[in-house]
């Protein structure tokens, strides 16, 4: 029988309960990421007082058990007097209120990331306990909250020197389970801070990671320092000796500093009052509008030649750009609470005029650097068109498979529901074979590979689209690859890489993760590429069998077995030595099996670039040093 349903079954919650109910839809979610969000907000708060003149120092600590922080600025304080409006003191009305804030009317803020108003009593809401200090009028006020509603009234706590705001904040373990803080995180977006406001003090007190653990963090040269440093993380040389750089105070203001660089594809990190836009937005478009028509105009003005047959597009103009954007303005309409793209209309036209005149104005001062880029551009159109000549060889080839565009060699599999479908990335023929025998046909695919594939991070573009291994991927996978990738289009909702469980096997994994990261980005962002954990071991006891898979783990096995057991360890040369039946069992079966999946740590986008950059690059050296810090680790090393 159905419930009944009239007005009785209406909830209404108020906007605090509905930021506990519904944490997502404030900060994106309650993993990793939306736990150091909180601490975003925040810190961006006081940002905001530093952007508009009033702060000249941040301080924040994090608790020696890593859940607790502490963030304190030299700003003006937040108000304490009543609100004329509520009756209540502003402190506490901005704390439990999700619409209420100094930053719509634009008096108290020229320009702000916080326009929306839900920042602090976001963070207050998610908090299992948030303390709250202001230094106004010769004193000290606390006011403290508990899951977003106060536990008393505003107090004198003492007489203070100057003014500011101190805000500390626990998560509540009911949203956010045991996480803590990590250290990197929460440094990594003081440090971006401290590069978009020149002169800004920020020091990070870390007593997680080491007792006392002091960072004072400041960037005299704003962003030219910080694309320095973001080349360095990247391992891109600069195509010039000089690089272009605009700071404009009058409004808009905005920060840009870009180069053209040996990298093969373009970088571009913009933000927004402070804010970090990961998806972009009119004032990322309007950079690049910039390079685009700024480059085009010097060509036209200066009549310089460009080889015949070669056409110059804007993806040519764009390739190995690095490029760090900041732009400041009032009212900013960003796509949700997240805040990762601006929606701002007329910002992208704005940003083009002010970018396009000076970066024409600096080619025309610096024409040995204009050469250069010149130089560069051609070269870039050159591979492209090498590279398409390269696609159209494949696609000619690939017309004439038995199954359409697919793979001769891939064993599909029955279902026709992309989501649940599965392919399994395999090492070699004779594991594949035993994959195609063992899986369950319904819904997962066998692509067996020969041996170890190309590195991608080495090869050029032409020479990754002509590998025939790594073509048979894209072709299986069926949502195309860089800038033509269409993940709508994906014909598996899991990519999963089965290789053996040993040295060789970790390495060709190696190689294919790090081709899917530089040309099918996405496919690790959105959660669909994994790896399999077959067993290195069989261990037999009596009528028990277990499986490890690694030397750890069969000796925690062992540790566990009876003092008098005798048990048979058994080792896989390969997943070509398992039964099909044994393979599915412990590897494929999705009741069984162990899948790790492939994630690009939360806050930690530069660092993966250089990690990658450091480990599969061309120069040796960078491995040589990874090798020499970690060789007092290594009890037993596989060559």
């Amino acid at each position: 029988m159905a419930k009944k349903y009239d007005a009785s079954s209406i909830s209404v919650l108020d906007g605090l309960e509905h930021v506990r109910k519904r944490p997502s839809m404030y900060i994106g979610g309650t993993g990793r990421g939306g736990l150091h969000h909180l601490v975003r907000e925040i810190v961006d708060n006081s940002v905001d007082e530093a952007i508009n003149g009033y702060a000249s120092a941040i301080r924040v600590v994090l608790s020696s058990d890593g859940r607790t922080v502490t963030v304190e600025d030299n700003g003006r304080g937040i108000p304490i007097d009543i609100h004329p409006k509520v009756k209540k003191p502003a402190l506490e009305v901005i704390l439990t209120n999700l619409n209420a804030g100094a930053k719509f009317d634009g008096g108290s803020y020229i320009t702000s990331g916080g326009l929306h108003g839900v920042g602090s009593s976001v963070v207050n809401a998610l908090s299992e306990r948030l303390v709250a200090t202001v230094k106004r009028n010769g004193g000290a006020f606390r006011m403290q909250f508990r899951r977003g509603r106060t536990r008393g009234k505003i107090e004198k706590v003492g007489t203070a020197r100057g003014t500011g705001t101190t805000i500390q904040f626990t998560p509540d373990p009911e949203i956010f389970g045991d996480q803590c803080f990590e250290p990197d995180i929460i440094f990594e977006h003081l440090d971006v801070s401290a590069y978009l406001n020149k002169g800004l003090r920020i020091t990070f007190v870390d007593n997680f990671s080491g007792k006392g653990k002091k960072h004072d963090i400041q960037h005299d040269g704003g962003v030219s320092d910080f694309l320095t440093a973001q080349n360095k993380a990247l391992g891109a040389r600069p195509t010039t000796d000089q690089v272009f750089v605009l700071e404009r105070q009058a409004a808009p203001r905005l920060d840009v500093a870009l180069c053209w660089t040996d990298a093969p594809r373009e970088r571009f990190r913009t933000f927004v009052n402070g804010i970090p836009t990961n998806q972009g937005g009119t004032h990322e478009q309007g950079i690049k509008d910039a390079l685009t028509k700024g480059i085009r105009n010097y060509i036209t003005v200066h009549e310089t030649s460009i080889p015949r047959g070669v056409k110059i597009t804007s993806d040519d103009i764009r390739e190995g750009v690095v490029a760090i954007g900041s732009v400041f303005i009032p009212e900013p309409q960003f796509q949700g609470q997240t805040k990762d793209k601006l929606n701002n209309p007329g910002v992208r036209g704005q940003v083009d005029a002010i970018v396009r005149a000076e970066l024409e104005r600096w080619l025309q001062d610096n024409a040995s650097q204009a050469d250069a880029i010149l130089s560069r551009i051609v070269m870039a159109a050159r591979a492209r068109l090498a590279s398409r000549e390269a696609t159209t060889k494949v696609r000619r080839k690939s017309a004439v498979s038995r199954r359409l565009n697919l793979p001769g060699k891939l064993a599909d599999c029955s279902s026709g529901e992309s989501r649940k479908a599965e392919l399994f990335i395999v090492e070699g023929d004779s594991a594949g074979g035993s994959a195609k025998q063992g899986r369950d046909r319904t819904f997962q695919a066998i692509l067996p590979l020969r041996g170890k594939v190309l590195n991608a991070e080495q090869a050029t573009h032409k020479k990754v689209m002509a590998n025939n291994e790594l073509s048979d991927i894209v072709k299986a996978l069926g949502c195309g690859l860089g800038k033509d990738l269409n993940l709508s289009r994906l014909r598996y909702g899991k990519v999963i890489l089965l290789m053996d469980a040993d040295s060789d096997g970790h390495h060709i994994a190696t190689l294919l993760l790090t081709f899917l990261y530089r040309y099918l980005k996405p496919l690790i962002e959105e959660g669909h590429v994994y790896l399999a954990q077959p067993p290195l071991f069989r261990v037999n006891s009596g009528k028990k069998t277990w499986w490890a898979s690694d030397e750890r783990e069969r000796d925690r096995i062992l540790s566990k077995l009876p003092p008098r057991a005798r048990p048979e360890i058994s080792r896989f040369k390969g997943l070509g030595e398992m039964m099909p039946k044994t393979l599915f069992q412990t590897t494929m079966d999705p009741r069984t099996r162990r899948l790790l999946q492939v994630q690009i740590p939360a806050g930690k986008a530069m660092e993966t670039e250089q990690v990658v950059g450091d480990l599969m690059g061309r120069d040796p050296k960078t491995r040589y040093r990874e090798i020499i810090r970690w060789m007092d680790l290594v009890e037993d090393l596989d060559v």
